[in-house]
């Protein structure tokens, strides 16, 4: 119990275009109650603000500590697990998760030793399609559809308190099971990893006339959600881009003959 509670260094909350500061406040404090001291704040619109200290209400160690960023991609760059909680279903596809499941796996990933982020969007539209995209899976607080409306830090303090059972193992998968590593000790990839090689995918479906004149964003969701599914490693992505690699001197040679 000790390493996994030990994990929680590897946890973030990602809070993505925070539009009132008191929210932030009140996130800060519903991490600190269950152990979390990682908070990372993605274009803020007001911040720092007398409110988010006011609703910090004793966790102004996690608000001070706090990382400012201005995109979501730098917030999870070096992570290996992203998980996006959202309030309903979207355009982009993704596996969806009950909040003890997405703590679980959020967890498991953090006890190997590696990053894993819950990313929570704006109070008002929540995360837009394009951050979605940059989340392995969706995470759904199932909410009275009469009224789902959740408060932000409200939201967050579900996904914390999740995560506490998780690690004080009393809700999910045993300790010794969430902290097993993989059994061959491959990486999982990180964000920017999967992301570099989403980008050289693109650009060498391009260079091959894959999508013949039609709009490419239907078929780069697909490939994402295909690729994301398959729980990639560091190895296999060096393997996939030296294939595109290989793929774009083709298409250059042809090309050019």
């Amino acid at each position: 119990m000790s390493e996994l509670l030990h994990a929680a260094g590897n946890l973030r909350i990602v809070l993505v275009g925070t539009q009132h500061p008191g929210n932030i406040g009140a996130a800060a404090r519903a991490m600190k109650t269950m152990g979390l001291r990682r908070l990372v704040l993605v274009a803020p619109e007001r911040f720092p603000h007398a409110d988010a200290a006011a609703m910090a209400a004793g966790a102004d160690d996690v608000l001070a500590a706090a990382e400012l960023v201005p995109t979501l991609a730098e917030a999870v760059a070096d992570c290996r697990l992203v998980l996006g909680c959202t309030a309903r279903s979207r355009r982009i596809a993704l596996d969806e998760l009950l909040p003890a499941e997405a703590a679980a796996r959020a967890l498991g990933t953090a006890a190997t030793g590696t990053a894993a982020a819950l990313v929570f969007g704006r109070e008002r539209t929540g995360l837009d399609n394009h951050e979605l995209q940059l989340c392995h899976a969706a995470v759904h607080i199932p909410a009275d559809p009469v009224y789902s409306s959740l408060n932000l830090a409200a939201a967050v303090q579900v996904l914390c308190y999740e995560l506490r059972l998780a690690m004080l193992g009393l809700r999910g998968a045993s300790p010794e099971r969430l902290a097993a590593p993989a059994p061959d000790g491959d990486v999982p990839a990180s964000h920017a990893e999967l992301e570099g090689f989403f980008a050289q995918l693109g650009d060498t479906l391009d260079a091959i006339d894959f999508h013949k004149g039609r709009a490419p964003e239907s078929a780069m969701r697909k490939l994402r959600r295909i690729f994301l599914r398959a729980a990639l490693d560091d190895r296999d992505v060096r393997l996939l881009r030296g294939v595109l690699a290989d793929a774009q001197r083709m298409a250059r040679l042809a090309g050019g003959g």
